[in-house]
């Protein structure tokens, strides 16, 4: 039984999505919203995604350096060791996950205060296609800022690593640079980028169609809210998994 509400959901969701690829009625109102939607989810979220990175570089810095690095290792593994942890998965896959708390119940509350306060259906009534005015902008904005965002978390991290090493004295900069700079793959920062595009269009589909579905009041559009968050990072974490062996 629960596998048929499970594919009742999924085809829901494509119906949905299928709804909200549709070509949008009037283009320069769209080119508002999706502005709007940018400044919303994206540049709003760039001082935590800053905040988080920066702390997370110096910790990973920290850690290896303590707790990893021994006598019979080089001295820029702790470098190395920040760069590819930054890059190959919390530039992407975690800054996500932290993401989805953020922008998943941003845009599933929104969505569904606005279905119980029939403000969707209004739209409906007036030949709208709500899908497209409401969801597409949301989609397209996060997906168009997410590379940026990446880009930022990983240099912000490297930045938390040199912090440690010019104010904590943990490691000296000359080792950490000499880490970062050892065997430096480019393909490692473009999968991070093309994992974020993926998690982007998850957070942002999800949320929106947990959102656009709420039926009942208030106590529905905070359970709708949780439920955005969590199974957005459920799926986050189980693409991950296949986007790491298909890009690798």
């Amino acid at each position: 039984m629960l596998v048929f509400k499970w594919l009742n959901t999924f085809g829901n969701y494509l119906i949905l999505m299928g709804r909200s690829f549709s070509r949008p009625e009037r283009m320069r109102m769209f080119l508002k919203r999706y502005v709007k939607e940018m400044s919303q989810l994206g540049v709003d979220s760039i001082g935590i995604v800053l905040l988080i990175s920066f702390f997370i570089g110096a910790v990973i810095c920290i850690q290896i350096k303590l707790n990893v690095q021994s006598p019979w290792m080089p001295h820029w593994v702790s470098g190395y060791v920040t760069r590819e942890i930054m890059l190959l998965e919390f530039s992407s896959s975690i800054m996500c996950l932290i993401l989805s708390g953020k922008v998943g119940s941003n845009i599933a509350s929104e969505l569904g205060t606005m279905r119980v306060t029939q403000q969707i259906d209004a739209l409906e009534i007036m030949g709208i296609n709500s899908a497209s005015y409401l969801i597409l902008p949301k989609m397209l904005g996060l997906i168009t800022i997410m590379p940026f965002l990446v880009i930022f978390s990983a240099a912000t991290g490297i930045i938390g690593a040199y912090a440690t090493a010019y104010i904590g004295h943990i490691i000296t900069p000359i080792d950490l640079t000499a880490g970062l700079q050892h065997d430096f793959n480019a393909w490692f920062m473009w999968m991070s980028i093309i994992k974020g595009f993926f998690f982007a269009f998850i957070i942002s589909s999800v949320s929106s169609y947990m959102g656009y579905t709420v039926k009942g009041g208030s106590v529905e559009v905070g359970k709708a809210s949780t439920d955005a968050v969590v199974c957005s990072s459920v799926l986050i974490l189980f693409s991950d998994v296949f986007l790491t062996q298909i890009l690798s």
